[in-house]
């Protein structure tokens, strides 16, 4: 096997991680796009696992800055990561690096609105904690890729 044979399957290697980021992205995106909606319709959200959408979703906690969902910022983080996954899959580096810092940020505000689920609203919302699965998931592809794919390709 010649050396470009073995980068090319690295290559390839490190481009399944970057399109399970962007599935993943998509994923979150309807889910977020979802939530974005009935809060902007007004509508009630139906529970079916859980109950306590109604508490978390219209606690003071589920809008910032003069009534903007955050279920909004969610669906813009999940369409950013979305589509520099995209592009990282298609081999922009540029992109792949941004995507770092931004799947980080998206962790960490999922960190603290599972707190505010459990400890502050206590009650949970099966929406957002779907969200928080699939971010979690992202970080963890996002981690992955940066672990396991060689460093020329990293």
């Amino acid at each position: 096997m010649s050396t470009a044979d073995i980068e090319r399957a690295e290559s390839g290697r490190g481009r399944v991680w970057d399109v399970v980021a962007a599935v993943l992205a998509l994923v979150g995106l309807a889910d977020a796009s979802y939530l974005t909606a009935e809060h902007l319709s007004g509508n009630s959200v139906r529970c079916m696992i859980v109950s306590g959408c109604d508490e978390v979703l219209q606690s003071s906690y589920s809008t910032v800055a003069g009534g903007v969902p955050v279920a909004a910022l969610g669906a813009l983080a999940y369409f950013t990561a979305f589509s520099l996954a995209t592009l990282a899959a298609y081999g922009y580096e540029g992109a792949r690096r941004l995507l770092v810092p931004l799947v980080a940020l998206m962790f960490l505000a999922t960190v603290w609105f599972v707190y505010l689920q459990a400890f502050v609203i206590k009650a949970y919302c099966v929406y957002c904690l779907l969200s928080a699965a699939i971010t979690t998931a992202l970080t963890l592809v996002v981690l992955g890729r940066r672990l396991f794919t060689p460093k020329r390709l990293a």
